[in-house]
């Protein structure tokens, strides 16, 4: 729910800009630049998962994105002295680094209360206890991708989970050659400490 919230606070402040862009720039090229972004920040956040589109932007893996950033960069610097513009680039860079190596939340926070509730019983649909770790770790150990995406989701179980042996669920999907299941379970672990 953050991510939205963050994606409807950049449009709402995008949607500010354009009327003094309209008034100084007569062919409104401005203008739709900023209706490009906002177009692009809704769509991310109309997405089941935002998180990785949003990624994208902020890695400069958006082409349509670029070159609207690009244009307003250029019209708002065209009288600013080269060093202060380069200053200024370099700002923009380093804010769009630090949002892509910190972002609002990450996915496991990201799943909203009614994911949970709904995935909660889907696993119940399923014969399958929300809260039962052992049922997690099993889940994993058949490569049971949709499972474990539901009990990830429904927040029930501790993702860190252990066998008798020591090994937690991404251990038990790497050792499998589930690797993307793997990825999936660091993702979303609690961190080690």
């Amino acid at each position: 729910m953050k991510v939205l919230r963050t994606l409807t606070l950049i449009s709402l402040t995008a949607i500010a800009l354009p009327a003094r862009a309209a008034t100084d720039d007569p062919d409104w090229n401005a203008f739709g630049h900023v209706l490009t972004l906002v177009q692009t920040f809704v769509r991310i956040g109309a997405q089941p998962n935002p998180d990785q589109a949003l990624a994208d932007v902020l890695a400069g893996r958006n082409p349509e994105t670029n070159q609207a950033i690009a244009s307003l960069f250029a019209g708002a610097t065209a009288e600013m002295p080269e060093e202060y513009r380069a200053r200024v680039a370099s700002i923009g860079r380093d804010l769009a680094s630090y949002a892509l190596k910190n972002p609002v939340s990450s996915a496991a926070q990201t799943i909203s209360v009614d994911r949970s509730l709904q995935a909660r019983k889907d696993l119940t649909a399923m014969g399958l206890r929300y809260f039962d770790e052992g049922q997690f770790l099993d889940a994993v150990k058949r490569n049971d991708q949709l499972a474990v995406e539901l009990f990830i989701a429904g927040r029930g179980v501790n993702l860190d989970a252990r066998t008798w042996n020591g090994r937690n669920a991404a251990d038990i999907a790497r050792d499998n050659g589930n690797t993307q299941l793997a990825e999936l379970l660091s993702r979303t672990s609690p961190p080690r400490k």
